[in-house]
């Protein structure tokens, strides 16, 4: 089973469309399911059920029994380094649903850059790749990172690209990635 925060007992209270793991399937648990929370970390839940792992998305909390996390804030007169600096904390809080550790300190995160568009809005450019080609979960990861940096105020558009080259290793990844994950 994957790693546990919590291993909560859990029911859902609504019919909730969720992400079948690894394979990033999109399926819909019924009403009265019951399972346990085996990671909760950037505002998505990692839920055990019926022998098989799903992902419950932070705006669907409640389905859970939990409450969605409250979007970033900037100040009103926020600077570009501000901008910046919050784009990073958003990174970090995404997960993959089976490693507890953020995209930034596994080193997928590749380029990430702060740009304008041709209006003069806000826009980030980020590349990234993932720790297997064949994750099935690629394309939900890179829609978790396109709309947390999107829920950024001031940030028009996030353009995340999803890439193989250079192929990720264990040596990207922070030391405190390696000692949370047992690979240093």
């Amino acid at each position: 089973m994957s790693y546990s925060r919590t291993s909560e007992p859990i029911r859902f209270e609504r019919d909730c469309e969720v992400v079948l793991v690894p394979q990033g399937d999109r399926v819909t648990m019924p009403a009265g399911t019951a399972g346990y929370i085996t990671q909760a970390l950037g505002g998505s839940f990692t839920v055990f059920v019926e022998g098989n792992l799903v992902r419950v998305a932070g705006q669907d909390a409640d389905a859970i029994g939990k409450e969605p996390v409250d979007p970033p804030e900037l100040p009103p007169e926020a600077t570009d380094e501000d901008v910046e600096r919050l784009v990073w904390l958003q990174l970090r809080t995404c997960f993959d649903p089976e490693i507890p550790v953020n995209i930034v300190d596994l080193g997928l995160i590749y380029e990430c850059e702060l740009g304008r568009t041709e209006s003069g809005e806000r826009r980030v450019d980020v590349r990234m790749t993932l720790t297997a080609p064949g994750c099935g979960m690629g394309e939900i990861l890179v829609d978790d990172v396109r709309s947390k940096l999107e829920l950024i105020p001031t940030v028009a558009e996030a353009d995340v690209e999803l890439v193989f080259d250079p192929p990720w290793n264990q040596t990207m990844m922070s030391e405190a990635a390696r000692l949370e994950t047992g690979m240093l």
